[in-house]
């Protein structure tokens, strides 16, 4: 059977990439991995009791767009987060973000706009689901480059006005992932207009926003409000994966208007995969609690103390200001990413991932090749070690 001919341009996805790219070759000391956002700090202590309390909950089916008490749970978390009064008809819960930002395009992205193939907007580089989600809905994916020209987020506003008039949708993750540049209120507040401007919707990847160096990050809700931006114009999407240490729970959340999550319920209920009613029950309770977040906070600002340490001196550097990654630049006598992740395989066993996997070529330029994406979730004395081998290996 044929792959579809809208799949056919389609990258292979990062990871396998980079193990075709490695595996062949020995590392050249003992292997720390620093390549996949995959948090390591320990888990809340509440999560097992209470999964052992609901286990009699795997034997009924859960319902699809959560139970009362989780999405009070996230009602009362956004309120006290942003500032933001969310009904529960406007908040459906999610295995992870990755779900509500494939589905809520096919949801709400419509098949023409103006009689012509719409445009799904992403910065460049890119969570890679932004672009299955656009080509899988018929959408033209349009790759903007976020790099130190653009302040590492999209210049969306720059864009010609015959593409902006196709736009259905703007993809945007604040704090970014790789770079963890913050999108500041005023930058939101303009892309809202924009979204007003050209009718379309702006999906806002916020999964990352409880890991932050000097503030918490803003967010489109509360922007939206402050603007009188249309609540069926902008979808938000957190997770506990991040927040709460908690990426194999497979536990998010999607809030917009009561039009368009009407829409990404009825999706649901016919093709998609509620959480099990013992996961909503961990769910709702890791919402309703601080204390774990903060002290993993602490924990992601002592990092980013210790990466500023060995780092220091070194030009170009982007510092992030929320976000788990580091986006290091390769030196021009090393080559690109590719040779970057290669070289610190083979000659220290540090394992990054090469900038160009998370980007695409657009108007020839990959704007990530350049660059390596380097993951703070290892242990503390572990992430010294690696950060120490990469630093004296690239840039000693």
């Amino acid at each position: 059977m044929a792959f579809p001919e809208r799949f056919s341009n389609l990258p292979e996805y990062a990871f396998p990439r980079l193990r075709k790219l490695l595996d062949a070759h020995a590392p050249g000391g003992t292997p720390i991995a620093m390549t996949i956002g995959e948090p390591r700090h320990p888990m809340p202590d509440f999560v097992g009791p209470i999964l052992a309390q609901h286990l009699d909950g795997f034997g009924v089916y859960p319902p699809n767009d959560g139970t009362p008490e989780l999405l009070a749970a996230i009602s009362t978390w956004v309120q006290r987060r942003y500032g933001v009064a969310l009904s529960p008809d406007r908040i459906m819960a999610l295995n992870g973000t990755r779900e509500g930002l494939f589905n809520a395009a096919i949801a709400l992205a419509p098949e023409t706009k103006a009689g012509k193939r719409p445009v799904i907007l992403m910065p460049n580089p890119f969570y890679q689901v932004y672009a299955v989600a656009a080509l899988t809905v018929g959408a033209e994916p349009v790759y903007v480059p976020a790099t130190a020209e653009t302040g590492f987020l999209p210049d969306y506003e720059s864009l010609p006005t015959d593409i902006l008039d196709r736009v259905t949708v703007a993809y945007l993750c604040s704090p970014a992932n790789p770079q963890g540049v913050i999108a500041p209120e005023d930058y939101l507040a303009r892309l809202l207009a924009l979204a007003e401007k050209h009718d379309f919707r702006v999906f806002a990847d916020e999964c990352y926003s409880e890991i932050w160096r000097d503030a918490p990050p803003p967010g489109a809700l509360t922007v939206a409000r402050a603007s009188g931006t249309d609540p069926e114009r902008v979808a938000v999407f957190h997770s506990l994966s991040k927040r709460s240490n908690l990426p194999g729970l497979r536990s998010g959340f999607v809030a917009t208007g009561p039009q368009s999550m009407a829409r990404i319920r009825q999706l649901r209920a016919f093709a998609g995969a509620p959480l099990p009613l013992p996961i909503q029950h961990v769910s709702q309770a890791a919402w309703s609690d601080e204390a774990h977040v903060a002290h993993s906070l602490a924990l992601y600002q002592e990092k980013f103390h210790l990466a500023d340490q060995v780092f220091a001196g070194l030009t170009n550097r982007v510092s992030p200001e929320g976000g788990f990654f580091l986006w290091l630049p390769v030196p021009a006598a090393i080559g690109d990413g590719e040779a970057a992740a290669l070289t610190l395989w083979r000659e220290t066993g540090v394992r990054v991932l090469p900038g160009a996997y998370l980007s695409r070529d657009a108007d020839g330029q990959n704007p990530g090749r350049g660059y390596i994406r380097v993951a703070l979730v290892a242990p503390k004395d572990d992430l010294q070690h690696g950060l120490t081998r990469l630093r004296d290996c690239l840039y000693g």
